[in-house]
């Protein structure tokens, strides 16, 4: 299959392509990257800290690591596996403009996965793939439309986090039908980001299902959402200082280099 996958630039997006490569593998890839999720609002400043460290202070920190843990690392940047694997990635953060949709068109794409994606998709574009465009959210739907599900689930106490694997129907958010979900329990002495990156482990699982059933020429079987739910935006700094205050800061990085460092090597 021609697959394209719109992914953010940062350490989930990243990790969840790690993940994906042994079910790609057979595949014809292309990776578009945007360049951040959401608008340009200020946001709070521990918000703006943890972009910095998604995008940017994570890398930094891997490649601090002793030579001999480097080496057995199954975690690769998007320009190694651009070296490795031969996946070309490019950012394209207009992609509903005419060169966007143009540069989709050309890649004649059977399925479009949508992981962290910053830019909400308009009907030129999901009308090009041939089975659609799924979206992995880090979040219970319809109980956690919008951004930072993880979070809020957190703070609403929540004992058991999820990820919903969905279609984008139309240019709404986070209402397509749902084709599956994962499950992960909270643990209380890790971070909001530890999380994210855990829960991507079982949701890009649900997305290897997805691409195996459409390989074989399989229908993957839907449910509607319905009307419930809540829509989730960014937090504000009293959120944050409420969160922090239960769960500690945002982000801790010894224990995202351990989570990465502990991942087994790809086939």
């Amino acid at each position: 299959m021609n697959i394209v996958l719109l992914l953010n630039n940062d350490i989930a997006s990243n990790l969840a392509l790690n993940l994906l490569l042994p079910a790609l593998a057979p595949h014809n890839i292309k990776v578009f990257l945007s360049s951040k999720v959401g608008g340009n609002l200020t946001r709070p400043q521990a918000l703006q800290d943890l972009a910095r460290f998604e995008q940017h202070d994570i890398y930094q920190a891997l490649e601090q690591l002793p030579k001999v843990n480097a080496q057995k690392l199954m975690f690769k940047t998007y320009p190694e596996i651009t070296q490795h694997h031969g996946i070309q990635i490019e950012t394209l953060n207009q992609i509903n403009a005419e060169q966007g949709i143009e540069k989709i068109q050309a890649l004649s794409p059977d399925l479009i996965i949508s992981i962290r994606y910053g830019v909400i998709l308009k009907n030129p574009i999901i009308a090009l793939s041939k089975h659609g465009v799924i979206n992995l959210h880090s979040g219970k739907l319809p109980d956690y439309r919008g951004v930072m599900a993880t979070f809020w689930a957190l703070l609403n106490g929540d004992e058991q986090l999820s990820t919903s694997l969905h279609f984008i129907d139309d240019s709404s958010i986070d209402t397509g039908r749902i084709i599956n979900n994962s499950t992960l329990a909270v643990q209380q002495n890790k971070s909001y980001l530890w999380h994210v990156l855990s829960l991507y482990v079982g949701g890009c699982q649900l997305i290897e299902q997805a691409i195996e059933t459409l390989d074989n020429d399989g229908k993957i079987i839907t449910k509607n959402q319905g009307s419930a739910g809540e829509y989730y935006t960014f937090p504000s700094a009293e959120k944050i200082t409420e969160f922090s205050a239960r769960f500690g800061p945002l982000y801790q990085p010894s224990d995202l280099v351990n989570l990465l460092t502990s991942l087994k090597q790809s086939e």
